[in-house]
């Protein structure tokens, strides 16, 4: 493990331990109170404090186990074990809405009267400001060191500051009018955290199941691969991902067909360790797509092979042309769009209309996919 990724976990675990005395702290007042005072909505403010400790420890425990050295069984390392814990802690949060929104209909059809103090309205007060500080903070690391557990920790942790302030105000209002709200706030509360609960879930599991390239990431690295003299395209580059900030990739390169095999060699070396040195992305292979560089009549025939295929509404890009005249046979790829609603049929068109133009022809056309298109 690197000095960047130990930095990194020690970042996590002290954020998460520092969330776990906090809500462990706010829970043992909150619970107190909310017996002494018959509040319903204290005591589960306190509960759903509990829970985010809990989420906080397996945050921790999720981080140590995504540290764990790559092995025979898994090559590619653990790294994705923090999406799993980034999940549990969305169920977690589901079920503390669920489970308030019960007691809230409870309370709401045999009501308790709630017998609230001064001094467990300014406790209630100070957790409001507590969470929201805590929230801020814990989202705050969890964007800048890449952890979705910590970045839904610090949103749950908004929440409850949220759920602490309402309450506040119906505490106030209960003391001022005589008149409980807070049964029918607790339920409206729950709703929202059942619904940031899902949320969570969805976008976690969308990491799970694996998402498009991120488009900054693979325009810089297209960028590094193309400063490399020779090299006149970079295409076809494919990222995946093994947990935050651990990426493996391939791509494929464009350069001319006087290249000789040692230099070829001796280029992809030096791309792979620019890009490992610029972006922390391992490619494990370079692809080679060779440019007719001595033959005019070939560079007409690729001008004129390029402008029919783009000619084509969806047709993103064409790379990869080389021509074999002794043959007579053409290669290229093209990249059709996620847009079309029939990306074959796209493929099929615009094969037809090269064989239409260049009658007689070999064609090997290959439909390739941009993985970071928007």
């Amino acid at each position: 493990m690197g000095k960047n990724e130990m930095s990194r976990e020690k970042k996590i675990i002290r954020t998460s331990v520092i969330g776990i005395v906090a809500n462990v702290f706010l829970a043992s007042f909150k619970a107190v109170i909310g017996l002494l005072t018959n509040s319903i909505a204290i005591v589960l403010d306190a509960v759903n404090n509990i829970s985010d400790a809990g989420s906080s420890l397996i945050t921790i425990i999720g981080t140590k186990l995504a540290g764990k050295e790559p092995d025979k069984k898994h090559p590619f390392g653990y790294g994705r074990i923090e999406y799993l814990s980034a999940m549990i802690i969305s169920v977690i949060v589901l079920y503390a809405g669920f489970t308030s929104f019960v007691e809230s209909v409870k309370q709401i059809i045999h009501p308790k009267t709630p017998d609230y103090s001064i001094i467990s309205l300014i406790i209630i007060a100070v957790a409001v400001v507590v969470k929201i500080v805590l929230g801020r903070y814990v989202k705050a690391v969890g964007k800048k060191v890449n952890s979705d557990s910590l970045v839904n920790s610090g949103e749950d942790a908004t929440l409850d500051s949220v759920i602490s302030a309402s309450t506040l105000v119906a505490a106030v209002i209960f003391m001022r009018f005589d008149v409980s709200i807070e049964a029918w706030l607790g339920a409206v509360i729950s709703i929202v955290i059942i619904k940031a609960g899902i949320e969570m879930l969805r976008d976690t599991i969308s990491q799970i199941l694996g998402e498009r390239n991120d488009q900054e990431l693979v325009k810089n690295i297209k960028k590094t691969v193309v400063a490399f003299p020779g090299v006149q395209g970079a295409y076809d580059l494919v990222l995946n991902n093994y947990g935050p900030d651990r990426w493996n990739g391939s791509i494929h390169i464009e350069v001319p067909d006087t290249y000789s095999a040692d230099q070829l060699d001796q280029l992809l070396r030096e791309i792979q360790i620019e890009v490992l040195k610029e972006h922390n992305v391992i490619l494990t292979a370079i692809g080679v797509y060779s440019t007719n560089t001595k033959d005019e009549e070939v560079i007409r025939t690729r001008t004129e092979v390029s402008r029919i295929v783009l000619a084509h509404e969806y047709v993103k890009q064409i790379h990869g042309f080389y021509l074999v005249k002794e043959k007579k046979m053409i290669r290229f790829d093209i990249v059709v769009s996620f847009d079309a609603k029939d990306r074959k049929a796209v493929y099929s068109e615009v094969v037809a209309d090269v064989a239409k133009a260049f009658p007689g022809y070999e064609l090997q056309v290959a439909m390739d996919t941009d993985y970071s298109e928007e």
